[in-house]
């Protein structure tokens, strides 16, 4: 029986010239799996036909926004989903994605590898690998730029030697990742830490300071999930890509961060996510006045370990799953509109409504018709405090 290597296929250099590569290194063939995510740029039709034109015995486009958006995105909006409180996990989220339909994929085509672009030193190896090991532990993983020391000046040496088409040169400098949730910018002269981004490498996102009027957007919720905008019904999807439009065009969403690999090391990312950072910028703002106190702080621990472990590639461990369940339970009650105003690269919310609000104006006022009972107050203080003070008199009895 002939090996076939099912591999993740963008259809940039690295992937295509692993055509070849792959069919060279195994004796084998290879099925080529491009995934659309939203991400825009060229026709999947033509990212097809390139990998069959690099020697691909089959190649398959799976269009999987929707399904991205409800499955993905969704889950990322409930749990508030920020790596070190910034990033939006725009690659992290897709990849457990790529991985199920390319386990698919396998299964479909009779795949005994599977195979990916991802070299040593970033998260996406973890996350593809681990990923596999959890849906089709007897698949066996390549990973060309890793496992054999494939580099990028090699890979358009390999190209032209063997007549490879790409389009790619030398001279581009950054490595790119985008889909519908945002788009990742990284290497090339980013990876000196002073060196500030130039406005050619934003594709999602506006320079903030074009002097664009103010927007406002209102953003409807039921149960967590964005329903609305502006009072129009939207999907998911729908959601996202309005609002990548919108915040966008304002210059919403960038993010320049030094980012803590799983490998341990350091990297200098650039981000932009417009659509996202506002659509969890307004769910976090309409939890602030649905979840009940004590949740809403257990939840922001829960919103973080959740990020970790899908920044972390764990989207099918057992943890995650049972954060998902609690996730999920806290969303109950998350219905109602927030109304923001985007602005020079700013988000400021500026309107809370919700039927299923914690809010109780009667309680919350100073004015007349004030309804808390003030004396219950003095009681109280003493008795939440009590601890505290009889412990910081021991201390002072007995300090040094």
């Amino acid at each position: 029986m002939t090996d076939r290597v099912v591999l993740a296929y963008s259809g940039g250099l690295d992937t295509t010239v692993a055509i070849p590569y792959l069919k060279k290194m195994t004796g084998g063939e290879v099925v080529a799996v491009s995934i659309d995510l939203g991400q825009g740029g060229e026709d999947m039709e033509s990212v097809r036909q390139r990998a069959l034109g690099a020697g691909a015995v089959e190649a398959v486009v799976v269009d999987a926004r929707d399904e991205f958006a409800d499955n993905y995105c969704l889950p990322t909006i409930k749990a508030n989903g920020m790596y070190m409180k910034q990033y939006p996990l725009v690659s992290a989220i897709s990849r457990p994605l790529i991985v199920k339909h390319l386990v698919e994929a396998a299964k479909e085509h009779g795949g005994t590898h599977v195979a990916h672009g991802c070299t040593g030193k970033g998260n996406d190896q973890v996350r593809f690998e681990v990923g596999f090991m959890d849906n089709a532990p007897d698949l066996k993983i390549i990973a060309p730029a890793r496992d054999y020391a494939w580099t990028r000046d090699k890979a358009i040496a390999f190209a032209e030697e063997n007549n490879v088409p790409i389009e790619q040169s030398a001279s581009s400098p950054f490595s790119i990742d985008q889909n519908v949730w945002g788009r990742a910018i990284e290497t090339g002269y980013l990876e000196d830490l002073w060196n500030a981004p130039t406005k050619d490498i934003y594709a999602y996102t506006e320079e903030p300071s074009l002097g664009q009027a103010p927007d406002e957007v209102v953003i409807s919720f039921r149960a967590g999930r964005p329903v609305a905008i502006d009072g129009r019904e939207v999907t998911v999807l729908q959601a996202i890509e309005e609002l990548n439009r919108r915040a966008g065009a304002q210059g919403v969403g960038r993010l320049d961060m030094v980012e803590d690999r799983l490998v341990g090391i350091k990297s200098r990312e650039i981000y932009e996510a417009p659509g996202a950072i506002t659509l969890i910028t307004a769910h976090e703002a309409l939890e602030d006045v649905t979840l009940e106190r004590e949740l809403a702080r257990y939840k922001r621990g829960v919103d973080a370990e959740w990020s970790n472990q899908v920044y972390d590639g764990l989207w099918f461990s057992p943890l995650k799953r049972s954060l998902d369940a609690f996730i999920e339970s806290t969303q109950e009650h998350v219905t109602g509109d927030i109304r923001l105003v985007l602005h020079n690269g700013s988000i400021q919310v500026n309107g809370r409504r919700s039927e299923e609000s914690l809010y109780d104006f009667n309680l919350a006022t100073y004015d007349t018709g004030d309804t808390f009972d003030q004396t219950l107050s003095k009681g109280f203080v003493q008795l939440h405090g009590l601890s505290s003070k009889i412990a910081n008199s021991r201390d002072r009895r007995f300090s040094k």
